[in-house]
């Protein structure tokens, strides 16, 4: 089974660490043979994340050369490497390939809100998807809202799986050296007591939004920080420009990309993991801060509300008073300690439930069933 791993970049977000973490567990489970597809200069992370697979660094580097090559040179490459199964875990694959093809859709926004993406994107994801409705031997989604729409707006001629992401509970769990993980957070230049963000800086976070729910609470909470932890995205006008008006930007602190190593110190510590987007596919962010026993405010309506399960306190998307509001009950403990203690184990039951190992594991039996199927219609 081929793995194409050719669009993680070194800082990987959302279906970076997807596409990361389903190689690392479908390697690890060792039910198939598993063969990696990478970008010419990056088969050492691959090769040291996989210990053993075959791993053919053929892809150009640059986005632009790397998509013109999928559908260039990639299926003949691919029809020639000896696999019984292409997956494109990021929307895209080699269209004309003879080989049976899985591909992953992670989300419908750039058909629902394209003003939230760059432009060149949206023409690409668009044509990708409604290509890969045609062409592909199967879909995998990563929740069932994001099916619910693909099929809404594509009506896919393959099978449709849903499958979620998965929680690495030796990395994000509750227990933590409390030490080390002060010094970790001191290191990001914060101290408690803090409001975490997790996530790429991009338009449907809405950041704007959370600075001025932070705005509101700053003066009742004068020790208070705000951390925005993420790579910077695009379209962040409204974000500069809530920071740039904000009394209190001094407190609030842009630690850039955080490693995996940091991620589980930075969630056990804040005081309010607040995860605001106004949509996602799946919202990992939410489920790993849960797994290390961190209180969440998200979007009521959303699919990180649904993964939640009663673990978090949604507020509406949009609303800064109410999101302000929320964090200001977590804050206090809900006024009922009870309530605070039983939200966090059930967050931790929550986040239980997801592993990476299922997710492979339910990888594998569409990889299984699409190899022994009739190739995909061209």
């Amino acid at each position: 089974m081929g793995l194409d791993v050719s669009a993680v970049p070194a800082e990987p977000r959302g279906a970076g660490r997807y596409v990361i973490e389903l190689a690392r567990a479908l390697h690890a489970r060792g039910g198939i043979e598993l063969r990696l597809q990478a970008r010419r200069s990056d088969a050492r992370r691959w090769q040291a994340l996989a210990p053993g697979t075959e791993v053919k660094a053929v892809v150009p580097d640059s986005r632009v050369r790397r998509l013109v090559w999928e559908q260039v040179a990639s299926p003949r490459f691919v029809d020639r490497w000896g696999i019984a199964v292409h997956h494109g875990p990021h929307y895209t694959m080699p269209e004309v390939a003879k080989v049976p093809k899985v591909v992953t859709v992670h989300d419908l926004t750039f058909f629902d809100h394209p003003e939230w993406h760059e432009k060149v994107k949206v023409a690409v994801f668009k044509r990708a998807t409604r290509a890969a409705a045609q062409l592909a031997a199967a879909i995998v989604c990563v929740s069932s809202a994001t099916a619910t729409r693909l099929k809404e707006l594509v009506q896919p001629q393959c099978p449709v799986h849903v499958i979620p992401h998965g929680v690495d509970h030796g990395l994000f769990r509750p227990d933590g050296d409390p030490e080390a993980d002060r010094a970790e957070v001191a290191a990001l230049g914060l101290r408690r007591p803090y409001v975490a963000f997790v996530g790429t800086l991009e338009p449907r976070k809405d950041l704007a939004t959370l600075v001025r729910a932070f705005d509101s609470l700053a003066a009742d909470h004068p020790d208070l920080q705000l951390a925005v932890a993420g790579g910077k995205g695009w379209g962040n006008e409204l974000f500069e420009r809530a920071v740039a008006a904000s009394p209190n930007a001094s407190r609030i602190v842009r630690t850039g990309f955080v490693a995996d190593a940091t991620l589980p110190p930075l969630l056990r510590r804040a005081a309010a993991v607040v995860y605001p987007s106004l949509e996602e596919g799946f919202g990992l962010p939410v489920l790993e801060a849960l797994a290390c026993g961190a209180p969440v405010v998200t979007t009521k309506g959303s699919v990180m509300e649904e993964l939640a399960a009663g673990a978090a306190v949604a507020t509406a998307a949009g609303d800064p008073d109410g999101l302000a509001d929320a964090l200001g009950r977590v804050l206090q403990g809900d006024g009922d300690h009870g309530d605070h203690a039983g939200r966090r184990r059930l967050g931790l039951e929550v986040a239980g439930r997801y592993t990476w190992e299922a997710a492979a594991a339910a990888h594998e039996a569409v990889y299984r069933e699409v190899a022994g199927a009739q190739p995909a219609r061209r």
